[in-house]
């Protein structure tokens, strides 16, 4: 069952939201979260050889549904589970586009957990605990929902099919 958090202070600082944070493009330029203001997000990380990499199509179907009503979806390849996504961003582009016909935006690759994972992602991970109260991501394809509201957000496990997130997105795109 995901869990859902709000605004929270973190260690005195201001509350943030997601669109105070950029993300990092294959072309090496900044993605401003800003842009997106007021739709909901699904950020995903991914990899090409894991065993939920099928996944993908799941939520390009997810992208195509419901895209023109205001969700966007966000792909970060990452490397840190079982070293399954070893290319170069071009390689999990061409890799995306060939077998998955992806057309959501898949970022640059990212750790997602550690010193070195982006800020973004240490928010996501900081919003909502995953599986007894751990705050690393546990593997590839962990999916994080952020509402219209920039800061609630519910987090899913990689055995989460992206089909069965459809309730809580349309929840989220009418609220």
């Amino acid at each position: 069952m995901p869990t859902m958090a709000g605004p929270a202070f973190a260690n005195g600082s201001p509350i943030q939201l997601i669109y105070d944070f950029s993300a990092l493009q294959m072309s090496g330029e900044a993605l401003p979260l800003a842009q997106f203001k007021g739709r909901p997000l699904l950020i995903v990380n991914t990899a090409s050889q894991c065993m939920f990499t099928p996944q993908y199509a799941g939520l390009e179907q997810l992208h195509r549904r419901y895209s023109d009503q205001g969700l966007v979806v966000l792909g970060f390849p990452c490397n840190q589970f079982g070293a399954q996504e070893p290319g170069s961003d071009a390689q999990i582009a061409s890799f995306c586009q060939s077998n998955y016909d992806v057309s959501f935006p898949i970022m640059a690759k990212v750790d997602v957990n550690g010193d070195a994972a982006s800020p973004l992602w240490k928010w996501l991970t900081g919003q909502v605990p995953g599986l007894l109260g751990s705050t690393s991501v546990k593997w590839n394809f962990t999916k994080f929902l952020v509402a219209r509201n920039g800061a609630s957000v519910k987090r899913y496990a990689p055995i989460r099919s992206p089909r069965y997130l459809a309730r809580d997105i349309e929840a989220a795109l009418t609220a």
